[in-house]
């Protein structure tokens, strides 16, 4: 299962179905506040959005299982991962965490106070995948919700005192040129895992480096997963 970031959607993982063995199914999950549940109410916390998720997963819960968060979504794919380890008794194959600091190594950036121009200008410092859709005033008016209320939740979020580790083995992923992650706070992962079964991967690009170098990506993940028994 895929988890995108703050602001983002499913459409990020479109492409991979294509590059994914036959037998793997991709599942990608789709916030509220956007696409086709742009009616909805945005998640209030994290809370409630891995719990929804976690609810979601349980039809699925007899085949096996691995997690892919991007940024926002890494947060968000380890709080469901807690979950399914303490509410079914499922310890996820791999957690991959990408573009994101472990939880308790976190600082936020109190961007979801900040006016409109500024929380754009924010992300764009990031990386400049899917920004041009703000420089559209409709488009603008639709997307910006969903960008403050995601920006709002991962800023708010704090992870259990001391963090909670997951029995399941962690990879983290990291654009090399990403100026909004600092590389020992990614490594801080590592500190997540029961199993000690930890990897960093590094590819070139900033923070949305996974759009150009996709192939390469997905064919760590697969081969990772084809490790494991």
């Amino acid at each position: 299962m895929c988890f995108p970031h703050a602001g983002g959607n499913a459409q990020l993982f479109h492409g991979w179905p294509a590059r994914l063995p036959a037998d793997v199914e991709l599942l990608a999950v789709r916030y509220p506040g956007r696409q086709e549940r742009l009616a909805e109410p945005c998640a209030p916390d994290m809370a409630a959005l891995a719990d929804a998720v976690t609810a979601a997963l349980a039809s699925r819960l007899d085949r096996p299982l691995a997690l892919f968060g991007h940024s926002m979504g890494s947060s968000v794919a380890y709080e469901t991962a807690l979950r399914l380890e303490s509410r079914h008794g499922v310890v996820p194959r791999r957690l991959f965490v990408s573009a994101r600091s472990a939880p308790h190594r976190a600082t936020p950036t109190g961007l979801h106070l900040r006016d409109d121009d500024e929380l754009v200008a924010g992300v764009r410092r990031l990386g400049s995948l899917g920004s041009e859709a703000y420089d559209i005033p409709e488009l603008r008016e639709l997307l910006l919700p969903a960008l403050r209320a995601d920006y709002r939740l991962i800023e708010n979020y704090r992870p259990a005192a001391p963090p909670v580790r997951t029995r399941a083995p962690i990879t983290a992923c990291l654009g090399r040129e990403d100026p909004g992650c600092d590389p020992d706070a990614v490594l801080a992962w590592s500190e997540l895992t029961h199993t000690g079964d930890f990897d960093l991967r590094t590819y070139p690009g900033d923070h949305f480096y996974l759009a150009e170098r996709e192939a390469e990506l997905v064919a760590d993940i697969t081969k990772a997963l084809e490790a494991r028994p």
